[in-house]
């Protein structure tokens, strides 16, 4: 039997076709990458230093919360978040506050109306004399015991236990760079933003950050995942809302913290 074997046309012609569905997925794919790209961000990318964004709903901003007056119906005056204790429930804030612990509670997590994580009222407060007696700025900052509005959870886990807690540092170089989570009093998401510090004075630390206004005292400064003070301070943590600061987290600051989580 004689074999028909395919002429170079045909060879041609197969090639072309296989070519034209190759181009064809090519195009497709790239269509779907440009796509992916306008419609999905990176999640790893981080604003510029400077730069003032909505934070993400991350695991550093579950530990983050808003103040609230009364309950969350009363509107938010300050932030607050959550550190690590030998009972799992002390946050962090600035001394001032803290004018009305008694009808003060946290919202850990709080965005867009809602508490993922519930409701706290403060149990107790740890405030340096010297913010008590006179308001000094450099002791604008402090601690204080929260347990859940309900009076419990039915498997018993402190704040520390539902989204986690910062560590505590001192002693900090000048320069640090510090990232900020807070909530001005306006808006219902928190926001972030992350800069090089410098020593305003050997008490006080100050950071260049757009829009941090009313609302955001307290906001955690935090030096790679761990706390090194509050925005609080000097001028109440700042007159403008461009540039921010914070007492140095210092021996009395210190002191205070083991207090808290030594008694919780």
């Amino acid at each position: 039997m004689i074999q028909c074997l395919p002429s170079r046309p045909d060879r041609r012609s197969r090639a072309r076709a296989r070519g034209r569905r190759a181009a064809r997925i090519l195009l497709a794919l790239a269509a779907m990458t440009a796509l992916l790209s306008v419609d999905v961000p990176d999640a790893s990318a981080e604003p510029p230093l400077g730069v003032t964004v909505t934070a993400a709903a991350d695991g550093t901003a579950g530990r983050v919360g808003a103040l609230f007056a009364g309950g969350l119906d009363g509107g938010h005056f300050c932030t607050a978040s959550v550190v690590r204790s030998q009972d799992r429930d002390v946050i962090v804030t600035a001394a001032h506050c803290l004018g009305s612990p008694d009808t003060t509670f946290f919202a850990p997590g709080y965005r867009d109306g809602e508490a993922p994580y519930g409701l706290w009222k403060l149990t107790g407060t740890y405030v340096a004399p010297g913010w008590t007696d006179g308001e000094d700025p450099d002791e604008d900052i402090a601690f204080a015991t929260v347990t859940p509005v309900d009076g419990g959870q039915a498997d018993g886990r402190r704040v520390e236990d539902v989204v986690g807690g910062f560590p505590v540092v001192a002693q900090q170089p000048a320069d640090a760079t510090v990232s900020i989570v807070g909530y001005p009093s306006g808006d219902e998401s928190p926001l972030y933003c992350a800069n090089a510090t410098t020593l305003f004075s050997e008490t006080q630390r100050r950071i260049e950050c757009p829009d941090l206004s009313g609302g955001t005292s307290g906001s955690p400064w935090l030096v790679d995942g761990a706390l090194a003070g509050v925005l609080g301070g000097y001028e109440g943590g700042g007159t403008v809302p461009e540039v921010s600061y914070s007492a140095v987290m210092g021996d009395q600051a210190v002191e205070l913290y083991r207090e808290a989580s030594d008694n919780g």
